[in-house]
């Protein structure tokens, strides 16, 4: 579920596949962190995920309100639950202030993106945990097979 209430469901046959096969397991970090559905959009305002973890950029609404603790609460508990299934892989949303791989919103709440991750994204990776997007499950299947081979 998004911020704003909406979903966006992959239709992606090797997605289904791995969900039928019980490979997944769901976990919103923003949710989990405690803020609502719907709730105000939010962007990092002065860097990147890693940044937020460092302490030194947060993640603010169009009104100024920094919701950083609940970013990096959700991202702390995504962990885990990583930790806790035995995770090494994870397939994130793209763009989220919590979960982009590779491209997050600029902090202008203009709809540009810029390159850069993600608070969860920037924690998983920390602990040695693969992140990659929706629009990426073929490299998410070859990583998958690796670490299925040894």
């Amino acid at each position: 579920m998004r911020f704003d209430g909406t979903g966006r469901r992959s239709d992606d046959a090797l997605f289904e596949r791995w969900r039928r096969e019980g490979r997944l397991v769901p976990f919103c970090p923003e949710v989990r962190g405690g803020l609502p559905v719907p709730r105000p959009p939010a962007e990092i305002s002065g860097g990147s995920g890693a940044d937020v973890l460092d302490g030194r950029a947060a993640i603010l609404t169009p009104d100024g309100t920094d919701v950083t603790r609940h970013f990096v609460l959700g991202a702390r508990q995504a962990l885990e639950r990583a930790r806790s299934y035995g995770i090494r892989l994870a397939i994130l949303k793209e763009g989220s202030p919590s979960c982009g791989s590779a491209r997050i919103h600029d902090g202008s709440f203009a709809g540009r993106k810029i390159p850069g991750e993600g608070v969860t994204t920037a924690l998983l990776e920390r602990h040695g945990i693969a992140v990659f997007a929706e629009d990426a499950l073929g490299d998410a299947a070859a990583r998958l097979a690796e670490l299925e081979q040894g």
